[in-house]
């Protein structure tokens, strides 16, 4: 099932939304049958799941509000889950050739920012050569967080949770873990002391 060539950035985005809007999930074989269909699956479907806690609120605070920054993560998710740049990987054998994808690793920063509670990724770089072994490799994000939540306990809590997964799951030289904050929003069903603090 590949996606038309053009406009693939929209189309891949608005094909896994239709599935999510129904509840259902992309058959396997769309999702195997390239990296990118399920790193932006998995993407989207973290996003839909935490922005779901404050587009109600949004709406109903702020009408007319801009929706640039919902677009802006959705145009983000694809764009990272491209393959980019191959990074190596180490193997005993010296017939074995491993390597990784960009955006698998950029994935696996997604993930691991998404799972901190209270945020969420809006984008995330690699910065470095990559391709080299050892060379220094810089990771930058923007991420948003609720209101409420303390955003120099927050940042570290991502920069940690990045930093651990990385060196968990890559041999990259992670030299430093950027984290910048972009957005705070209100939770829909936010607690009073969390919305009048």
């Amino acid at each position: 099932m590949t996606l038309p060539h053009d406009d693939a950035s929209r189309d891949l985005i608005a094909h896994l939304s239709d599935y999510l809007d129904r509840g259902e999930t992309p058959p396997d074989d769309f999702l195997s049958e390239a990296p990118e269909h399920r790193i932006a699956y998995d993407a989207l479907s973290r996003f839909r799941a935490l922005a779901g806690n404050i587009l109600a609120q949004d709406v109903s605070a702020e009408p007319a509000r801009d929706d640039s920054w919902v677009t802006g993560i959705l145009n983000n998710i694809h764009r990272e889950a491209r393959a980019g740049r191959t990074i190596p990987v180490s193997h005993p054998s010296p017939k074995a050739t491993l390597s990784l994808t960009e955006g698998a690793v950029r994935g696996l920063i997604r993930s691991a920012g998404d799972g901190v509670a209270g945020t969420f990724i809006g984008k995330c770089r690699l910065e470095g050569d990559v391709a080299t072994p050892g060379s220094p490799v810089t990771v930058n994000v923007e991420a948003s967080v609720f209101w409420g939540e303390r955003m120099p306990q927050t940042a570290q809590r991502l920069r940690d949770a990045i930093t651990t997964s990385l060196l968990h799951h890559t041999e990259l030289n992670i030299v430093a873990v950027n984290v910048t904050i972009t957005d705070v929003h209100l939770r829909r069903n936010a607690k009073p002391e969390e919305s009048g603090s």
